[in-house]
């Protein structure tokens, strides 16, 4: 009883002798609890008076019943029966939800019950942390940890993941890869009209607006999402493919160390993205010529490929490449470095664990990495789009593209659309952050 009066005293920050909810709050938040609704939730069913606050007694009561809903699940995540929970039983528990992860990760969900640094967290140390942690559920449990210590498990889509000592286990990927493809699919799927944009800008500059105006009218509201089938079918598998080769890079290349250097990082970025961009690069030829055809024009994917095949050659499908894949080197490393970086740092300070600063940290990320590559994608769009621009035919090689670009448009021409990139990026970013941690919280969930 001792240790459950010291933990109210702890909790009432201002001495009156009552916790409030805020104070409740921000407690919680110190273990990545940031959810306000969930300290109003204990003050609301254990508060006994109606007065907003819990004292001892109500605060008591709350205690006995989460000691007595988690007792049995203590000694189930005591897999050695020993009366302490130690960094191989994370681990397992983790594996039996499909999630692989590190010795060194395992440790820091140690280190964040331990109170008396032993490397062990008995009943006592647990019990304080669940009080705290107010799931239901060993399955609630473990996606709070993952959460909680800024797991890199996608909230960029472009970011590469990282699981642990087994990524070739295909099974690890199962979870992952289905919640990220759906959320990617919805989040393309939403912003398509932007994007569509965005693409019309790189190639006509302002006429775009114009032309988006009169193609609104002619092929009606459905015209906004043209090229969108194939920009979902090429996005997950080339995100899917440039996490695999980051992971498996990453394990080759970090051997003893703790972590990769930003240098490492950046390296590691741009071979994985680039080669992951080769291989589905034809499919972003596609989007291009599909998102500047006029509205209206029967021709889906199948139609498209096979009328560039016929009119054009096999070659034509790698047009801009050399553009593209000079564009994707500093935008993926860049992003890659400036991304793992800022989570390094981030995890430091529970403080930064909030959903609103890693949405935020990641658009740092992603606009790092789109404002030291977009004038290659300037080039890149206009040379895919041969078919559909006379000015881009004129632009044969990156530096005859530079250089047309600046005699026609000025420093602005090599930016064009990358405000809409921006104004893209932010609910795309943001439905796959959410949709990706929810969907993979339900998939992980034992059946």
């Amino acid at each position: 009883m001792d240790q459950f009066r010291s933990l109210f005293d702890k909790l009432d920050q201002d001495k009156d002798g009552f916790i409030s909810v805020e104070e409740l709050h921000n407690e919680m938040k110190k273990i990545g609890v940031q959810s306000v609704n969930k300290a109003e939730a204990i003050v609301g069913n254990y508060d006994r008076n109606d007065d907003g606050r819990l004292d001892y007694e109500e605060f008591l009561s709350y205690l006995v019943d989460r000691e007595k809903k988690w007792k049995i699940d203590f000694h189930v995540l005591d897999k050695n029966k020993c009366g302490s929970i130690d960094q191989e039983d994370i681990i397992n528990v983790f594996k039996e939800l499909g999630v692989v992860i590190t010795r060194h990760n395992a440790k820091r969900i140690i280190q964040m019950m331990d109170k008396d640094s032993s490397m062990t967290v008995d009943w006592g140390e647990f019990l304080q942390h669940i009080i705290l942690n107010p799931v239901e559920n060993i399955g609630e449990l473990v996606s709070s940890w993952k959460h909680s210590l800024v797991f890199d498990v996608g909230e960029s889509r472009s970011m590469p993941i990282q699981l642990g000592q087994d990524e070739t286990d295909v099974s690890v990927w199962g979870n992952f890869i289905l919640a990220a493809g759906l959320a990617d699919a919805v989040s393309r799927t939403v912003t398509a009209p932007i994007d569509r944009l965005k693409t019309q800008l790189q190639v006509y500059g302002s006429k775009a607006f114009s032309l988006g105006f009169k193609e609104l009218k002619s092929g009606g509201f459905r015209s906004m999402w043209q090229g969108n089938a194939v920009n979902v079918l090429k996005g997950t598998p080339q995100s899917t493919l440039q996490c695999f080769i980051y992971t498996q890079m990453r394990l080759h290349t970090l051997g003893q160390q703790d972590s990769l250097s930003v240098l490492q990082r950046f390296g590691l970025g741009c071979i994985s993205g680039a080669v992951a961009h080769a291989v589905f690069y034809p499919l972003e030829v596609l989007k291009v010529r599909l998102n500047l055809q006029q509205a209206g024009a029967r021709s889906g994917v199948l139609l498209c490929a096979r009328s560039i095949y016929q009119n054009e050659s096999v070659s034509a499908f790698y047009r801009g490449f050399k553009p593209s894949i000079l564009c994707m080197i500093p935008y993926a490393g860049v992003e890659c470095a400036v991304h793992q970086s800022i989570m390094n740092w981030a995890k430091r300070d529970p403080a930064n664990h909030s959903e609103s600063k890693l949405f935020f940290f990641s658009f740092v990320a992603f606009a790092s990495g789109q404002m030291t590559s977009y004038p290659l994608a300037i080039i890149r769009t206009q040379q895919q789009a041969q078919a559909f621009s006379s000015a881009s035919k004129q632009t044969t090689g990156v530096h005859q593209g530079f250089i047309r670009i600046f005699e026609k448009q000025g420093l602005r021409g090599f930016y064009n659309g990358m405000g809409t990139s921006f104004l893209r990026a932010v609910p795309c970013a943001l439905l796959n952050y959410l949709l990706t941690s929810k969907l993979e919280q339900i998939l992980s969930e034992p059946a």
